[in-house]
């Protein structure tokens, strides 16, 4: 459960700093399409640092290791999804895309994995 605090924590300060980098780093330098992906990158990074802190405690609560899978699946889709938008919208590297439906899986696998620790 620590560590996925720590991991929380972490990412959490990470997707705060890229949401204000992008408001105004970005502006000026990249296109409205490659600002919207940047964006989406920080929607879910955010969104989903929530999602690992709710699998931190459903984790302390519950005793579910199902739970843990979760929290780490969060982390993986935050680090693969958002990240490879981030590289997408910074460098135009297209091929980039490709590698974010991975981290989208790995979203969709965490919510299953927190699921199951509630019905357990």
């Amino acid at each position: 459960m620590r560590n996925l605090l720590l991991a929380a924590s972490v990412l959490g300060f990470l997707g705060v700093a890229a949401g204000a980098f992008g408001a105004h780093g970005l502006k000026s330098r990249l296109s409205q399409e490659m600002l919207e992906i940047f964006d989406t990158g920080v929607r879910y990074h955010l969104l989903h640092v929530l999602a690992v802190l709710a699998s931190a405690w459903v984790l302390d609560r519950l005793q579910q290791p199902s739970a843990l899978w979760a929290g780490w699946l969060f982390v993986a889709g935050i680090l693969i999804f958002s990240g490879s938008l981030y590289m997408l919208s910074l460098t135009g590297t297209r091929w980039l895309g490709a590698v974010t439906p991975v981290g989208g899986v790995a979203f969709l696998a965490g919510w299953l994995c927190l699921a199951w620790a509630a019905l357990r």
